[in-house]
């Protein structure tokens, strides 16, 4: 049995450790982090507490009491191992979400000079926008924050040289390759071309989170008060 030689393990508590398979944003990648997680949690292992998917990386956290660091890093390695080359959770088995969004306007102020900038119409850029299908890569920033992969390359965009100090909660961003939900009001410096009124993140609900790693996404046009 080989290893996959890009598998790499980082302490970061007595009871977590970090496994990196890669070091960029990969859709291919990616989607072997979702597929780990997945095998994982199917084998419910006792000492198991919690898994926290990113990009290129998963948190594993565990009960020291149950399993030891090295042991655990030589069952991680061998469940990577044992994962097929090409990776890709299956359509019938992930979440599809539909997200409303207001594009343009007071609910995305940087459509028209992100548009400029791209070579586009702003409406060229709301039709390819919503028109892709994304998956959740990762959450994070903030509670609920999703990060989609699967933006149209033409739409690529370099953050703000100034961030704002104040986004609005439900802004739709764009921050390089990637495309993303600003789930409270906060700082950032993504452009904004949107706003959806739903709600990305209630500490009140069962699922405080609405998206989760792995979800698929769609975004569709909206009027404002719709």
């Amino acid at each position: 049995m080989s290893f996959p030689p890009e598998a790499e393990f980082e302490a970061i508590a007595d009871d977590a450790l970090v496994l990196r398979i890669g070091d960029r944003i990969d859709s291919r990648t990616n989607a072997r982090v979702h597929a780990l997680c997945e095998r994982i949690r199917a084998q419910r292992p006792v000492w198991l507490r919690d898994l926290v998917p990113a990009y290129a990386s998963v948190g594993v956290f565990f009960d020291p009491l149950l399993i030891e660091a090295g042991a655990l890093e030589t069952w991680l390695r061998t469940t990577l191992d044992t994962l097929p080359a090409a990776t890709k959770k299956a359509a019938d088995s992930t979440r599809i979400v539909d997200i409303p969004v207001v594009y343009g306007g007071d609910a995305g102020p940087d459509l028209e000079s992100a548009a400029a900038e791209l070579g586009l119409t702003p409406a060229e850029v709301v039709e390819r926008h919503a028109s892709a299908e994304y998956t959740v890569a990762m959450i994070g920033f903030a509670p609920g924050f999703p990060y989609l992969l699967g933006l149209d390359p033409a739409l690529a965009l370099p953050r703000l040289a100034t961030p704002r100090i104040s986004v609005p909660a439900g802004s739709v961003g764009i921050g390089g390759t990637q495309t993303g939900i600003y789930p409270r009001e906060s700082p950032g410096g993504w452009r904004l071309i949107g706003r959806t009124p739903l709600v990305l993140f209630d500490p009140s609900r069962d699922l405080p989170a609405l998206l989760a790693p792995g979800d698929r996404v769609r975004f569709v046009a909206t009027d404002a008060g719709a």
